[in-house]
């Protein structure tokens, strides 16, 4: 069994730090993707005597080089990283059960690089076979002219609704990170694409990293969203009715485009707060026509079927890391009744018209 390294709790009480005027020098620095919206003329200072939030925007120097050893730019270049490097990253939380807990400190003080793609926390638990977590020295939180600190809901997309009526929305949800569900998604997109459909599609939850969105994309996806694009640096910890926006939002912006359907993808597994309440809500049920479903195994594949059954969703297919095994694939058609879709039928244009055929015929008999 995996076990969990904690640190201690923060202080309860902020201390505060004195504050430091001067305009930062980012030239030199390496910017991550989780900061890839925030215009940077837009900065004007740096200031050390604030309680950091979810979403701020800090400058950091490298003390210690650990788990990640990468920093995803804005770019999508990621860049060996040293100590002594300067990055600006953005304060968050993160749920990632194969790597890091965490949270945003209560202060301004050492703490940890938690996600490749620009994520700074408070490592609260570790996976037992993940390193030590990168450490940081943060120098202060980016502000205005006026002091004001920089975050990145100062730069989210307005809130939308797709207009109505919306075009057909697949959801991919699955049993846990690494689940296969991005696989899933982006060859979606492809066989789509081959079907002669234009797919939009958007990450709705999970921690601010470029490697989902640049693959959706590559698959052939456009435009392709996440929730950096409307504020949030991670989705933990978000409360439900925000989450639900977030989705809504985005799903509305994607629809907006004109395309023919929209791919939502959610992240982690049914059981994950959010993910869970997510998947409950009637905004939800409001937006998605059809799910696929991503599971590692065949038991996976059964329960989350059956969960989501119970909360009144269609499930079009089973796919994931289960479909890589002829024998768990049969186990998991044989224990959830539906089929199961590997890379190759999920990439295939006539199946994925098929697809779209069938889920445009359960929409009109609603």
């Amino acid at each position: 069994m995996s076990q969990l390294r904690t640190l201690p709790a923060p202080l309860e009480q902020p201390q505060p730090v004195p504050a430091t005027p001067r305009r930062p020098a980012l030239h030199t620095a390496k910017l991550a993707y989780s900061t890839r919206h925030v215009r940077l003329e837009a900065v004007g200072g740096i200031r050390a005597d604030v309680v950091p939030t979810a979403g701020d925007l800090v400058l950091a120097v490298i003390t210690e080089v650990g788990q990640h050893k990468r920093l995803e730019l804005r770019d999508g270049r990621r860049a060996d990283l040293f100590p002594g490097d300067e990055i600006v990253v953005c304060y968050g939380s993160r749920y990632a059960p194969d790597q890091f807990e965490a949270e945003v400190p209560l202060r301004i003080e050492p703490c940890a690089l938690v996600a490749a793609g620009g994520v700074a926390g408070r490592m609260v638990t570790a996976h037992d076979k993940v390193a030590e977590p990168t450490r940081i020295e943060p120098l202060g939180v980016l502000t205005t002219e006026n002091g004001r600190p920089v975050n990145l809901r100062d730069w989210a997309l307005p809130a939308t609704e797709a207009s109505r009526p919306a075009p057909p929305t697949i959801a991919v949800l699955g049993t846990s990170m690494n689940s296969g569900k991005t696989t899933t998604a982006a060859h979606l997109v492809r066989g789509l694409s081959r079907a002669g459909l234009r797919a939009g599609a958007a990450k709705v939850t999970g921690t601010g990293a470029g490697g989902d969105v640049w693959l959706l994309q590559d698959a052939g996806a456009t435009p392709v969203l996440d929730f950096t694009s409307v504020g949030h640096v991670s989705t933990y910890r978000v409360a439900p009715s925000e989450l639900e926006q977030v989705m809504i939002t985005l799903h509305g912006h994607v629809a907006a485009a004109g395309v023919d359907v929209v791919v939502l993808e959610v992240a982690d597994g049914l059981f994950q707060q959010e993910t869970s309440a997510l998947t409950a809500s009637e905004a939800f049920a409001e937006t998605v026509d059809g799910v696929l479903f991503a599971s590692c195994d065949a038991l996976g594949a059964a329960l989350g079927v059956e969960r989501l059954h119970r909360l009144g969703l269609r499930v079009l297919g089973v796919t994931g890391a289960v479909t890589a095994s002829p024998l768990a694939a049969r186990e998991a058609a044989a224990g959830t009744g539906l089929p199961v879709l590997g890379l190759e039928a999920l990439g295939d244009g006539g199946a994925a018209a098929r697809l779209m055929a069938d889920l445009s015929h359960a929409r009109a008999q609603c």
